[in-house]
Order: structure tokens, then C-alpha cells, then sequence
């Protein structure tokens, strides 16, 4: 049985670990444009805070009509944005946005690198962005990935000041600047550099925009006309960039594609000018390169040999092209270049390397059994010296037969040591403006490099290769097909918690249902709550015994508040499983949207315990929910103890409303339910009829009616950000504040991330607005919650983040959203 070693990856290795990632799908045509991309030397850096920032149209221009190697920094994984595909929130929606943005570079042919930022939210300021992220903190990042990534030219997508309209962009500006300045000083975090140099790129640039009536473009500024068209592809650059940005499907940012002429417009913000291209003053072209006159001479020799039909013939000049780069003294050009003309060999030769695990999931110190396929799809004379499985070598040569597919089964042991596939950023506990990094060569990546991987090492035409496959677990559908997902490093047992939030308004207790899952056999151990002192658990530390992989139980854990309910308490319970002297505290969570690789994240195994003095009304307690974009307000209301329906088309159209107490409306689902159109009279003559509609927030354009309520208002993009900011009574005796719950400020503390988004005004005077709330230095905004009588029936619209609070476990919005949704007194 062979060992997998465990390792410390090397800086080089993290940085190139994409190549790792899948063979190369390139055709004919991709191929040449790979060469030429190849005979390429130049670099730009793209600067925003968000996924979905970029400009795709020039990322996608820079990356293929002009070969540079482009990338996007992303200073946040987009996870405070909102979600129209799924209820993903916070940590979930970030890794589904990361993924989303490593579907569109793999389109426009850019890199994707993030920083320890943290999305937390709308921010109207820079200042109040860099409390959350940290400014020191957030510029190293962007030096050390200067550093990293060397570019010649840098390009802001935002100014550095109010008219970047979000705080966040504002910050990304501001940053970009002084990284640009401090990149290449060595007194700058000098800790850097025992791993990279110090860096001075050539200028940076603020590509200006025209968005609504935000036009920062003028006639004097630099522009380059990117509506190019690439014959050899069949299909326009604003095709490839509508491609691109149509991977954001999160934030429903579905375009169509533009054709023809598009002129992009720059602002040189420190640096030269340039006049003629954005490289101006910088040698993209080998001959700036000491020691590469045989690199131009082969790749040219190349160029002039290839045939679109026979790509194989130019591997011998590809591996005399090899030869010549490794000989190059700038390590990382010579590192880089080499993966490139690596991948050109495989591709050109039709080698197709695989490495597949016989199962989705391993624990540390299992064995692993590890299938590789090799083919030689070209009349190359190619041999597989050997495999390394994670460092171990395994040794036979065989010659690879041309289109004969070779395939081998190996057996390994998994360290002891292996971490499990927790992202890199998700290990610790984190604020919420930042998350925490336990390597600093690990700052930047998209993604965890691959700890278990297949190297072949190959022999073409004589000259050793060698390339990396990630161990990945292959499976069929019958509908989508062979699926590849990666291979998962599990605890030997995980513990879900059944409900995010758990409501105790009494001293009646409550039972946890926890459910464990083994990936291994022989599973035994003690189950532990730890509890907030707050409550008490009846029956803690059960036993439990899982025989084999895959098996589950599921236990129940009796908890009571300790005192009376007579104030609110909002804490977090912990689940910890001991298994052979060691504690393990995580859950698992797959996410599995379909468009993007599966995700498999380990969150920490907890609960939120909530004790409020909280009063329902109803006769039935019965609630109808219409679900917009997503949100987990539902399973919250079960909570609370009402009895929810989740209302189909149907429902809405044929079915008898009278016997919801309630109906609620999801997040932006007159934005996302087109049926809603057609249901709104009867939704209205619900209320008329004595119901209470409660409506929440919905985005001011794209709306499917303009008649949401009974009487006009208006939606708008006002927001209130800070979620401490103080709330004023503005109609203290207003029932919606007093029945049956007594609404006090004190019900507005421990809000998360806002107090909400899409306020509205203009309302018709039947409206009431028992609220207001202000930002920092702005105006007060009563718009946030506005509520009127119609005919026998009360109808609401919140702009309040019910969607968040709730599933927080905020004591306060529980109460205040029971009286939205209750009756008429």
C-alpha cells in the first residue's frame, strides 16, 4: 500500500495550480490563438471590489485580441450581495459567486485572484469600508498580488471618490492607487518578500464608464475599440463578454451580446500616459526578454508550420520551444511560459490525462483507490515513464499506443495529516469585514490548490514531461452525463443541526434534532452540546455507533431556557462529536446549482438559541408564502409557530386564499414571478376582504407590475447600511408597532449587515410610516416600512431586511415581523 504524502506546497505551485485543474479543450483555432498568446509577453491587472465589477468586453479583448495575460482581482467573493438562484446567504453565496466568476474567466481567457475582504454589505463611504476590511490589511493584498502577478498596466473599473456610488468601489480605487505606489518599494511589508519581489508596474488607469445617466467618459481621455471579431473563432468579442458576465446568474446579470464597434475610455490615473496603446513604453513582445532570441525564432518557426489539420506537427518545434524557455533567468516569465507551452504540447498531440477516485469522499488516513487514464491521440512518440500519486511514485513505463487508452488502478493511503476541503478562507472564524488567512501564499487564489493529485510523467519524442491531474470522483447522469466533482477530504463524521434558528418563548423546552453522517466505518463516540448559560440540556452526551461509511442517526436533545422568558436572548448552541480522543465540530453542506461545480463546505456544527417574549395572532395561525429569488423566512416562521404554505401558481390563481391568516411575499419576487402579473387583483381583494398581505422588498426596476399595493408608491434604490443606526417612532401608538407585540428601539438591536434596501416614497397618503432611520450624515428615510387599511384587510410593504435578520437569529425581528403579519385588532 503506497502513501500519499502530505506537503506544504510551494509558492510556485500555488500559483500555477490551475493547470492542474482539467486537460485543455482547445480546437484548431483555439490552438493557433494559444500560440500566438504564447509569442505574448505583456500583463494587466484589472482592479474591482466585487464579482460581476469587471468589464468582461475588456478583460475578454485584452485576453485574446491583444494576448496579454490578464486577471481580475476581486477584492470580495460577492457575499454580501443577494441571490436569485437559491437561498444561499453570506459564506454560501460567496462560494457560489467564486465559482461563477472561474466559469466566466474560463469564457473571456482572464485569471481570477481575491483578497481577505469580506463582502459585508452596501456601504455608502470609503471610510466606512475600510472600518469592516481594514485599510492596511486589504492594501497588502493588492501589493502582494502586484508582486505576484508583475502586470505592466493596472486599470480601476471605479474613481476614487463618491462617483463610484458604492463604498466598497470607492475603497477598490483608493486602494488600487496606493498599491500601485507601494508595489514596488521594498520598505512596503517587507515580510512579502522572502516569496516575491518587489514590483513597478508601468501606469494605471481608470477605465471610465457610461452607465445610465453616470457618463465619466470625455473626447480627451485615451480609448481603444474593443468590438472586435476573431475569424478564427466565429463569434465577436461582445459575444464572448456577454458569455462571460451571463455567469453571474446569482445577481441575475443575464445579458445579450453587442456587436460591432465598442470604445472603451481611460483615464490615466499615476504613471505615463499612453497614447498609442495601453503598453506604450513596455516591450510585449520576446525581444524584450534577455536570453530568449532562440524563444521568438521557434515560436515564429511555429507559427509558420502549423496546420489547422494536422496540429501534431509542430510538437517537435513545441518541445525545442520548451528547451529554449527553460533557459530563460526571469523565473516566473520562465514558469509561467513553460505551463503555457505545456499545455500547447497536450493539446496539439491529443494527450488526454485523467485521474479518477473510486468515491466522492475520503478521511484522512483511508485508503484510496485512484484510476488513471493516458492516451496518445497523435502519431507521437510518447511514454509513460511513471505516476505520482500525491508524491509517490509509482513506478512503469509503457509505451502509449497511438488512440489506445491506458488505464491503470492504484492503491493509496491518505495522511493522517490531510486537512479536510474546508476553503482556505472558511478554516477560522472570522469579523465581519474580513476573513482570515492562515498562509500568506494563499492570499490571493480563487480557490484551495489540489491536495491529492495524479503526475504523469511522460516522454515525448525523447523529452521528459511532466502534468498534474486533481483526483477527482467521476460520476454519470442520466441527463447532464458524466459529471466531474471534486474529491472531498471529510471528518470522519459531521453533525447538521435540522433549524439555523431555534425560538423559545416559554419555559416549555425544545428538541434539537441533530443528524449524524459517517464517512467511514466504525464510527463511535459521545455527542455534546454546549449550550449558552442561558439554557440547560436534559439529556446531553448520548452515545452514538455508525458502522459503515454513509451511515446516519439521528438524535434529539432535550433544551429549556434556564430563567422565564420575560427578555430577549439571542446565543449560539455548539454540537462537538468525540471520536477516538479527538473533537470534531463541523456540519457539511453541498450546493449543487447545476451550472457550476459542485461545492462541498464544512460550517462549524451550531444553531442559534433565541428566547423572546414573542406574542402571535391568527386563528389558524395559518401563513401562505410566495417565494421570490430565495429566502429561509419560511422555515422561520414555522419557527415562530405558524403553519406555512408555500403558494404554487396554482395556488395563487385557482385556490382559496380566505384561509391564510397571511400571505407573505418573498424577496423580489415581483421581479422573478411573472405570474404575480396576472394573481395581484386577487391578491388585493384578498386584503379587501379581510387578509393581511405582506410584502417585501422587490428592486425598483424589472418589477412585473407597477401596481404592488393597493394604493401607488414608488420603489426606490434607498437603503439604510449601518445596521445600527437609530430607528425613530414615528407613529408610536400605530397598531403595527403595538398588536400583539409592544415594539420597543430595543427590538432594533443586533440587526445584521442593514436595516434594509429599496425603501419607497411618493406613497399615497392612505399609507401610514410608523418608521424612520438614518445613515450617518444623510437624511432620514421613512420609506422602510409603510402599512394601510384596505377595505376589511391590512397590507404591508418592508423594505426591512426580514430575509437576513431572521435567519440571524435577531430576538427583535421576530416580533416586529408577527405584527406585520397579524390581523386587524
Amino acid at each position: 500500500m503506497r502513501k500519499i504524502a502530505s506537503f506544504l506546497l510551494p509558492l510556485l505551485f500555488l500559483e500555477l495550480f490551475a493547470f492542474a485543474q482539467q486537460n485543455p479543450e482547445w480546437e484548431a483555432a483555439k490552438i493557433k490563438l494559444r500560440l500566438e498568446k504564447l509569442n505574448t509577453i505583456g500583463r494587466v491587472l484589472y482592479i474591482a471590489a466585487h464579482p460581476d465589477d469587471e468589464n468582461t468586453g475588456l478583460l475578454s479583448y485584452l485576453s485574446n485580441e491583444k494576448k496579454y495575460r490578464t486577471a481580475y482581482l476581486s477584492l470580495t467573493r460577492g457575499d454580501g450581495g443577494q441571490n436569485l438562484v437559491g437561498d444561499e446567504q453570506g459564506q454560501y453565496l460567496g462560494l457560489m459567486r467564486t465559482e461563477e466568476q472561474l466559469a466566466a474567466r474560463h469564457i473571456d481567457g482572464a485569471e481570477e485572484f481575491f483578497s481577505h475582504a469580506l463582502d459585508f454589505g452596501f456601504s455608502k463611504t470609503a471610510v466606512e469600508t475600510f472600518q469592516f476590511w481594514g485599510h492596511q490589511r486589504i492594501l497588502a493584498d493588492v501589493v502582494w498580488i502586484i508582486r505576484k502577478f508583475r502586470p505592466d498596466v493596472i486599470i480601476c473599473r471605479f474613481p476614487a471618490d463618491k462617483r463610484a456610488g458604492h463604498g466598497n468601489h470607492w475603497a477598490s480605487a483608493i486602494l488600487a492607487h496606493e498599491a500601485f505606489n507601494e508595489a514596488g518599494d521594498p520598505t512596503k511589508f517587507p515580510e512579502q518578500l522572502k516569496y516575491v519581489k518587489p514590483w513597478q508596474a508601468k501606469r494605471i488607469l481608470w477605465n471610465t464608464y457610461h452607465f445610465g445617466s453616470m457618463n465619466t467618459t470625455s473626447p480627451d481621455q485615451f480609448r481603444i475599440n474593443t468590438g472586435v471579431y476573431y475569424p478564427l473563432l466565429g463569434i465577436g468579442n461582445g459575444e464572448l463578454a456577454a458569455e462571460s458576465r451571463s455567469m453571474n446568474k446569482t445577481q441575475g446579470f443575464g445579458v445579450s451580446p453587442d456587436y460591432g464597434d465598442r470604445w472603451e475610455y481611460f483615464e490615466t490615473i499615476a504613471g505615463t500616459k499612453p497614447e498609442h496603446s495601453l503598453m506604450d513604453g513596455v516591450n510585449t513582445s520576446w525581444s524584450g526578454v534577455t536570453g530568449s532570441d532562440e524563444v521568438q525564432t521557434l515560436i515564429n518557426e511555429a507559427m509558420h508550420q502549423y496546420k489547422t489539420d494536422d496540429p501534431g506537427s509542430i510538437v517537435p518545434v513545441l518541445l525545442e520551444i520548451r528547451s529554449a524557455i527553460g533557459k530563460i533567468a526571469d523565473t516566473s516569465l520562465r514558469n509561467y511560459k513553460l505551463k503555457e507551452t505545456d499545455q500547447l504540447i497536450l493539446a496539439c498531440s491529443g494527450i488526454l490525462l485523467n485521474a479518477y477516485a473510486a468515491q466522492p469522499y475520503i478521511v484522512a488516513g483511508q485508503d484510496l483507490e485512484v484510476q488513471t487514464q493516458a492516451i496518445n491521440r497523435s502519431n507521437i512518440r510518447i511514454t509513460l515513464e511513471s505516476v505520482d500519486i500525491s508524491g509517490k511514485n509509482e513506478e512503469g513505463k509503457e509505451t502509449l499506443e497511438y488512440n489506445v487508452l491506458m488505464t491503470k488502478t492504484y492503491n493509496a493511503t491518505v495522511p493522517g495529516t490531510t486537512p479536510i476541503s474546508q476553503p482556505y478562507w472558511l478554516i477560522e472564524k472570522h469579523p465581519a469585514g474580513y476573513y482570515k488567512i492562515p498562509d500568506q501564499r494563499l492570499v490571493g487564489l480563487p480557490e484551495n490548490p489540489p491536495v491529492l493529485t495524479a503526475t504523469f510523467h511522460l516522454k515525448i519524442d525523447g523529452q521528459p514531461l511532466s502534468i498534474s491531474r486533481r483526483i477527482v470522483y467521476k460520476h454519470t447522469d442520466p441527463v447532464r452525463g458524466q459529471i466531474l466533482d471534486p474529491l472531498v477530504v471529510t471528518p470522519p463524521v459531521t453533525a447538521n443541526v435540522q433549524n439555523g434558528v431555534y425560538i423559545f418563548t416559554s419555559l416549555s423546552p425544545q428538541q434539537i434534532e441533530i443528524t449524524l453522517k459517517s464517512y467511514r466505518d466504525q464510527v463511535k463516540g459521545t455527542a455534546h452540546i454546549q449550550a449558552p448559560s442561558q439554557f440547560s440540556v436534559e439529556n446531553n452526551d448520548q452515545s452514538f455507533d455508525l458502522q459503515h461509511t454513509g451511515d446516519e442517526a439521528v438524535m434529539h436533545f432535550t433544551v429549556v431556557p434556564a430563567d422565564p422568558v420575560t427578555s430577549s436572548v439571542s446565543d449560539t448552541l455548539t454540537v462537538h462529536l468525540k471520536v477516538d480522543g479527538k473533537d470534531y465540530d463541523r456540519g457539511i453542506r453541498i450546493i449543487s446549482p447545476g451550472y457550476i461545480p459542485t461545492i462541498t463546505v464544512f460550517p462549524f456544527a451550531t444553531t442559534k438559541l433565541v428566547a423572546v417574549p414573542l406574542k402571535l395572532s391568527g386563528k389558524n395561525r395559518s401563513i401562505g408564502y410566495i417565494i421570490g429569488a430565495g429566502d429561509k423566512v419560511p422555515q422561520a416562521l414555522e419557527q415562530m409557530g405558524y403553519r406555512v404554505k408555500m403558494l404554487s401558481d396554482n395556488d395563487l390563481s385557482n385556490g382559496d386564499l380566505r384561509q391564510y391568516d397571511a400571505i407573505v411575499v418573498g424577496i423580489r419576487a415581483y421581479n422573478t414571478r411573472n405570474s404575480l402579473k396576472y394573481v395581484q387583483p386577487r391578491l388585493l381583494n384578498y386584503v379587501k376582504e379581510g387578509g393581511t398581505l405582506l410584502v417585501q422588498y422587490n428592486k425598483n426596476f424589472g418589477l412585473v407590475t407597477d401596481n404592488l399595493g393597493p394604493y401607488p408608491f414608488e420603489v426606490t434604490t434607498h437603503r439604510i447600511t449601518d445596521e445600527t443606526s437609530p430607528v425613530n417612532f414615528l407613529l408610536p401608538d400605530d397598531p403595527i408597532l403595538n398588536f400583539p407585540n409592544k415594539i420597543s428601539k430595543n427590538d432594533f438591536n443586533g440587526w445584521v449587515q442593514e436595516r434594509g434596501v429599496y425603501f419607497v416614497e411618493n406613497a399615497d397618503p392612505h399609507y401610514r410610516k410608523p418608521l424612520s432611520m438614518q445613515d450617518p450624515d444623510e437624511v432620514a428615510l421613512d420609506g422602510g416600512l409603510i402599512v394601510c387599511d384596505y377595505g376589511k384587510g391590512k397590507y404591508v410593504y418592508s423594505g426591512l431586511d426580514f430575509f437576513r435578520e431572521l435567519p440571524a437569529g435577531v430576538p427583535g425581528a421576530f416580533r416586529l415581523f408577527a405584527n406585520l403579519i397579524a390581523g386587524k385588532e
